[in-house]
């Protein structure tokens, strides 16, 4: 198999369907170029001649770092076609963790803009594994060539066929609890990744995609859906212009969109401010971080034909369960504030997920493993055909995070959190993040739940030092109209009502909370620990 065929029958299917947009302008009007489905396959095909014909193979890994653009998906679903391995690292991960990524791949192509190839100059151990070159424009050297040259060469390409379990891709995880892992998918992941979603959205050709994840166009255009490249920079998605994005969707009637909430988020406040609707939205799906219930509340009004989702998973095993935002306000929300977690629906089709009990340690088998019942908080656990097998070089860190099942794989996902009588899952937090204390252990997503109730805390972390809980505030404008010390008495009484944070009595106060690279919406819980331990709070 190889997941460019999917794009391949699309395009025998609906060849003069768009396939791309891509706007150029700005807010105040954009006109967009745009590429259907026959021009899309005949660019694919002939950068796939180019790239075999510049030296690049099957097997071979190709560090991509193109900018979301008409080029990006032409040479994902290219490196792809010749059965090469692209390598897809976040830039955001910082250059320390990048450098590190890069040389423990050791990719043999570079496929990437002007200044990525300079940087090759400058810290050449970590590109000194690479062979072959393609530059999008500029400069070349060597044996380098322009991303031009190789629409020289013929549209007509036979891809390359692969077992379903060889490698595809190698994603690197953001790195928000440890360093970033490169996550090994296979094209059979890609396939089963590509059905789960088109099953969970009833999604067809008729609908039309914005995704903040440059990524998640991969699927749609597989399932001959237009992807329309918003107006943004994926790698500081909190920094995205709502005013841009709304022209965006406004003019493509785009009806599925994706990201990370810290996108809508942004979008949703400036859509009520200014009494905008997105009546051509069916789905707004926010994924990444744990959705506040305000931003549901937020859209109920934004989207008259559509509602909010929230899938839940992580690199390796994507997607693992959803929810809907009306779901959400209907039958879980309530529960969410009072501290029972945050429900993220029923696991998908094909995923099974088990809660099993926290282990500090590898678990080899999974009868090793104690599953706990309904109600029970502990590790979560998920097995299923979108589960990745492996972490690149990480032998270690696999054995780790895999439970081994006779010829089965479950995932060990990080996350604390339970079961409900009605199947659905529910996340209390990270397993990095769980605080010891005297009276047991304290999960996060719980206990700050209850301060996060309080109309002047914009949102809260909980953090531990000697194994004494405590709370970090970060206020909103209302929270900063009122004395330090009266919040302080507010907030440690509001706790007082719950038995889970009845002994949660220090609060320390942040200005701005500190992130994750990628999505830029969780919070780096343990950093701001080490604040407080060093009396930086």
């Amino acid at each position: 198999m190889n997941i460019a065929d999917n794009l391949t029958n699309i395009s025998d299917k609906f060849p003069n369907k768009t396939a791309v947009r891509f706007p150029v302008g700005n807010a105040d009007g954009y006109k967009y170029e745009d590429l259907n489905f026959s021009e899309l396959e005949a660019k694919i095909n002939k950068y796939a001649n180019g790239l075999k014909k510049t030296g690049f193979k099957k097997g071979q890994k190709v560090l991509l770092f193109v900018r979301p653009s008409l080029e990006f998906h032409a040479l994902v679903f290219a490196i792809f076609k010749i059965g090469a391995v692209p390598l897809l690292i976040d830039p955001g991960m910082g250059r320390k963790n990048l450098l590190n990524a890069i040389k423990e791949v050791s990719p043999e192509g570079l496929v990437a803009e002007p200044e990525v190839h300079f940087l090759s100059l400058i810290f050449r151990d970590a590109f000194k594994s690479v062979q072959n070159k393609v530059t999008t424009k500029g400069l070349t050297w060597g044996k380098m060539r322009k991303l031009s040259d190789l629409l020289e060469c013929s549209d007509s390409f036979e891809a390359e066929q692969l077992g379903e379990d060889e490698m595809a891709a190698i994603l690197f995880t953001s790195g928000g609890t440890g360093r970033p892992k490169g996550v090994i998918y296979s094209h059979k992941i890609f396939y089963e990744q590509t059905r789960v979603l088109k099953e969970l959205f009833s999604l067809d050709e008729n609908e039309t995609d914005l995704p903040g994840f440059p990524l998640f166009s991969l699927f749609t255009l597989s399932m001959g859906m237009t992807s329309v490249i918003p107006d943004m920079d994926p790698s500081k998605p909190s920094k995205a212009d709502p005013r841009k994005l709304v022209r965006n969707i406004l003019d493509t009637k785009a009806s599925f969109v994706a990201g990370s909430p810290a996108i809508w988020e942004g979008l949703g406040e400036y859509c009520r401010n200014n009494k905008i609707t997105l009546p051509s939205v069916k789905y707004l799906v926010m994924f990444g971080a744990p959705v506040r219930n305000e931003i549901h509340h937020m859209f109920k009004d934004i989207l008259p034909n559509g509602t909010t989702y929230t899938p839940y998973g992580a690199t390796e095993s994507l997607p693992v369960s959803n929810i809907s935002g009306r779901e959400v306000l209907e039958k879980t929300a309530k529960l969410t504030e009072d501290g029972k977690g945050t429900c993220v629906g029923t696991p998908v089709p094909g995923t099974k997920a088990k809660i099993i009990k926290y282990v500090d340690g590898p678990i080899p088998t999974l009868n090793q493993a104690e599953e706990l019942g309904v109600g029970e908080v502990g590790e979560i656990i998920v097995n299923g055909d979108v589960v990745t097998r492996s972490y690149l070089n990480a032998e270690k860190e696999t054995n780790s995070a895999k439970i081994y099942d006779l010829d089965q794989i479950w995932h060990r996902i990080g996350d604390m959190g339970y079961m409900d009588e009605e199947g659905r899952l529910w996340f209390c937090g990270r397993k990095s993040h769980k605080v010891e204390t005297e009276s047991g252990p304290l999960y996060t997503i719980p206990c700050e739940a209850i301060f996060n109730n309080h109309p002047g805390v914009r949102r809260s972390a909980l953090v531990e030092v000697n194994k004494i809980p405590k709370i970090v505030i970060e206020r909103n404008r209302v929270g900063k109209t009122i004395p330090k010390d009266k919040l302080r008495s507010e907030l440690v009484e509001l706790a007082s009502r719950h038995e889970h944070t009845k002994n949660i009595k220090d609060v320390f106060y942040k200005k701005t909370f500190p992130v994750d690279v990628r999505h830029n919406i969780k919070i780096d819980r343990l950093k701001i620990r080490d604040e407080v331990q060093k009396g930086m709070l």
